[in-house]
Formats: C-alpha cells, sequence, structure tokens
C-alpha cells in the first residue's frame, strides 16, 4: 500500500514541475550508459582488444622516424 502512495507522490511531483519527457531521456541515458559499461567490460574481459591494441601499434611502429 505504501508503494501506491509512494508512486502516485512522485508521479504528482512531476506533474507540477512539467517534467513529462525527462523520465524518457533519464532512461535513455540510463540504458544507454549500461551498453556502453557492457561492451567495456566486453572488451576488456576477452581478447577483442588485442587486435585494436596490434593494429594502434603497427600505426606507430610505421610512423617512427626510423
Amino acid at each position: 500500500m505504501i508503494d501506491r502512495i509512494v508512486v502516485w507522490a512522485l508521479s504528482l511531483k512531476g506533474r507540477a514541475r512539467g517534467e513529462r519527457g525527462q523520465d524518457i531521456m533519464e532512461y535513455a541515458i540510463l540504458t544507454g550508459g549500461i551498453a556502453i559499461a557492457l561492451i567495456v567490460a566486453l572488451a576488456l574481459f576477452t581478447d577483442a582488444l588485442d587486435g585494436w591494441f596490434q593494429a594502434v601499434g603497427d600505426f606507430f611502429t610505421q610512423i617512427s622516424p626510423q
């Protein structure tokens, strides 16, 4: 019962300030942040970045003066 009161109070607070679209943006930013964190974690804990590091190293080796 108390959870319904809290949800009602929070929705009333949001309507009073005219923040209807703000919730959607907050969820979008949160979802994007979680997606980026998952991609970074996947890249760090697997060998996905090894090829990238090798390519960057080769690039700097090729442009270095002999």
